[in-house]
């Protein structure tokens, strides 16, 4: 959710957004943990709001889907997979013998 830092010299600690990468001397915290946060006596805590904007589907992205989808649909199979006892599809096996 967030990563913490210190600033010493400042008696301050940052908390902004998750860091991409790992750094020395920061904690990345969860929800729970950086809402509670409570700095030491005397320190200061700076909270960084990451700017973040509802991001959902756009009509590119459906578009692109829907033509994938009928790509697929268009690949006919023209001869099914032999049906052979203890045989292996995937991870399905043909099992022989009727089933009462």
């Amino acid at each position: 959710m967030a990563t913490l830092t210190f600033v010493y010299a400042d008696s301050t600690a940052v908390l902004g957004p998750l860091a991409g990468r790992p750094e020395p001397f920061a904690y990345d915290l969860c929800v729970r943990h950086s809402e509670s946060l409570t700095p030491p006596r005397g320190w200061e805590v700076i909270r960084l709001a990451p700017e973040t904007i509802p991001v959902g589907p756009s009509r590119d992205d459906l578009v692109a889907l829907a033509d994938v989808v009928r790509q697929r649909g268009r690949h006919v199979v023209d001869q099914p997979l032999p049906l052979v006892a203890g045989a292996r599809h995937g991870h399905l096996r043909v099992l022989s013998g009727k089933i009462d």
